[in-house]
């Protein structure tokens, strides 16, 4: 089976073009409708959004069980909002993941002091 044929694999690749960096205020819509979903660092956004496509019910809830995945949480919002921060988005109709956007280094981006 060549990777063209590879159902998983073509899934993957679309799924990977429509992930996008945007900022958080864009998204807050989407927010106040409980429709977007806060995938862990360390989680693949893509293999979430593949699950989710995929209705994959119990690997869905043990991430939701161990906190992996989560709808994003007033807190949460409130200081992705304050920072004008970026996040990864996907969607996987009807939920929006996001994943907070780390810098080149890795680190968590911060606000610069002035």
């Amino acid at each position: 089976m060549t990777p063209n044929e590879d159902p998983d694999g073509i899934e993957r690749a679309r799924l990977n073009q429509e992930t996008a960096r945007i900022p958080w205020r864009e998204l807050q819509r989407f927010f106040a409708q409980g429709r977007v979903i806060e995938v862990a660092q360390g989680l693949d956004l893509i293999e979430v959004g593949l699950c989710l496509a995929r209705d994959e019910a119990a690997t869905v809830a043990a991430e939701l069980s161990a906190g992996r995945i989560v709808p994003v949480g007033d807190a949460q919002a409130r200081a992705w909002l304050a920072a004008d921060a970026e996040v990864w988005a996907l969607v996987v109709k009807p939920w929006i993941l996001v994943q907070e956007a780390l810098c080149a280094s890795g680190s968590t981006p911060t606000l610069a002091q002035g």
